[in-house]
């Protein structure tokens, strides 16, 4: 009989892409595992794009506690042999207790632990206890050890999404491409509109298509540099849609986002600005970091909190357009 796996991680999209990588090893060890995962709602879509997984439970969050409960008793039913806790926060707590039992071995449950300790002693005192540079893959794959699950060596290629897409998006991108993520939860990880501008006048021989939320008016700006080989698709694709875009893409540019992670787990060639974030290193062989020594790095894990240095975002504005653009154009042949 399979064995019947439930990975928990509910958001956010960078954290769910990279925790995708598990998959890899849970198969490698179980080629037969069921593969169950639970997401939120607004998360969960582009989870279909991996049909390893074999069911896809969508946690509204408006529901709150009371739905919480009643999908505890409907995943309960599915006597999983394996839960994964890769969230560990209220909502994975009360999952592992209801499903749980006192009385038998099954299921076999494992955390990844968010390691506070460690966390406090980097952003509030300095003191680097992680290993660095931190891979979220990594780090992900790490508790899963204790079932025997340690190679994670196997590469998927095998994406899934709708037929239409083909079609919406046909013409989008083509080999003078790049694909940019302007955009990211908190301000401070974000490359300064000014240097996008920058960098779109210094490489006047290729396109761009700008991935986004709909509030990220300042994408319009950034179009403006050169509207005619300008895209801008802030707000008008779907999560899913943006995944299959990063998916095709000849060379993505991007700081600490999910669609960086995208683009490192399709191995798709990157370019990650990184600056401020702690846990934001893509960890493929197509990826380069661009990032600056600077001794008050990293700041935060997510890029909130205040900028300590007088140049307000010195991590960021520090990486040029310049040397963005010279790396850029060594992934595209003459």
């Amino acid at each position: 009989m399979a064995a019947k796996f439930l990975i928990i991680r509910f958001s956010s999209i960078g954290d769910i892409i990279q925790c995708m990588d598990v998959i890899n090893g849970i198969k490698n060890h179980f080629p037969d595992a069921e593969i169950h995962w639970i997401a939120r709602k607004d998360m969960a879509s582009f989870l279909a794009m991996d049909k390893r997984i074999d069911h896809i439970w969508a946690f509204d969050k408006k529901e709150g506690l009371k739905g919480l409960l009643r999908m505890a008793e409907l995943l309960k039913k599915e006597d999983f042999d394996y839960i994964y806790d890769a969230h560990s926060n209220i909502r994975s707590n009360i999952l592992k207790f209801k499903l749980g039992s006192f009385f038998r071995k099954r299921p076999a449950i494992v955390l990844r632990k968010k390691e506070r300790r460690k966390r406090f002693l980097l952003f509030k005192l300095g003191i680097n206890r992680f290993p660095w540079p931190f891979r979220g893959r990594i780090s992900f794959r790490k508790p899963l050890a204790r079932w025997g699950i340690t190679d994670f060596s196997s590469t998927y290629d095998d994406w899934h999404f709708p037929e239409e897409f083909r079609l919406k998006f046909s013409g989008t991108i083509d080999s003078r491409t790049i694909t940019l993520v302007p955009s990211a939860n908190w301000p401070k990880k974000r490359w300064p509109v000014g240097h996008w501008q920058k960098l779109i006048e210094l490489l006047p021989e290729y396109r761009f298509i700008l991935l986004a939320g709909p509030a990220d008016d300042f994408c319009e700006e950034i179009k403006n540099a050169a509207p005619e080989r300008v895209q801008n698709l802030a707000g008008q694709t779907s999560l899913l849609e943006s995944c299959y875009l990063v998916l095709h893409s000849r060379l993505v540019i991007s700081a600490d986002t999910g669609f960086l992670h995208a683009a490192d787990v399709f191995n798709v060639p990157a370019l990650a600005l990184l600056g401020p974030t702690a846990f934001g290193f893509p960890s493929g062989k197509n990826s380069t970091v661009l990032e600056v020594p600077l001794p008050c790095r990293p700041c935060s894990k997510d890029g909130s909190g205040k900028c300590k240095l007088p140049c307000y975002q010195q991590c960021m504005t520090d990486i040029t357009p310049q040397w963005v653009a010279d790396e850029a154009r060594k992934h595209f042949p003459e």
